[in-house]
């Protein structure tokens, strides 16, 4: 679990639930936070979490068996915060265009292409601070017995991609670190660029 997910936000956010059943209470409207965290889904519940469209701003999808498009969760205008740990999406997941969508947690999913789904999440959260992708094979670390070389590697260029990001996985990006993944990023398209033109005129 990330550091910056305190055990206060995941009661909060469990407390706000509020699923209608066949004769059971009326879904409470008007919640900012929602979460359907260990309910064995297979499919979105999308009935519920519209009824929430002007308020939502956390949503909790952790703990389930989800790999589907969550294209019409880009009707939450205000959603802020959207949490897929513990699915089976793959890098091949297309989210919808979310411009306020600022965190995006999806550890210890399926994602094994990290070049996709960076430009995924550049393309469809263009305000993004905070992403968490531990414990997928896109994202080595001691997690999943990747080397300290490949995590390096793995930060670099994810900071390298997405400029603005503050934190990732559960460490904050320095300054420094910015800068070395620009500098080392911009090297690499460079000398991309100048084999490409050398195979061009052959």
């Amino acid at each position: 679990m990330p550091w910056w997910r305190s055990s206060e936000e995941c009661e909060s956010s469990d407390m706000e639930t509020g699923p209608s059943t066949p004769g059971g209470p009326a879904v409470v409207l008007g919640l900012q936070r929602l979460s359907f965290a260990y309910q064995s889904l297979l499919e979105i519940p999308y009935e519920t979490i519209l009824q929430q469209q002007g308020t939502l701003e956390v949503l909790d999808l952790s703990y389930n068996s989800l790999d589907e498009n969550p294209a019409l969760l880009g009707s939450l205008e205000k959603l802020s915060t959207l949490i897929l740990d513990c699915n089976n999406y793959s890098a091949h997941v297309k989210f919808p265009y979310m411009p306020s969508l600022t965190t995006l947690w999806i550890n210890k999913n399926k994602i094994s292409n990290l070049p996709i789904i960076v430009e995924e999440i550049c393309c469809k959260f263009p305000n993004i601070k905070i992403l968490s992708m531990m414990n997928n094979e896109a994202a080595p670390s001691y997690f999943n017995g990747g080397s300290l070389t490949q995590y390096m590697d793995y930060r670099q260029y994810v900071i390298s991609q997405i400029p603005g990001l503050e934190v990732l996985d559960d460490t904050e990006v320095q300054e420094k670190e910015r800068e070395v993944a620009r500098k080392t990023y911009r090297m690499q398209r460079m000398r991309e660029g100048s084999r490409r033109r050398k195979e061009l005129h052959r």
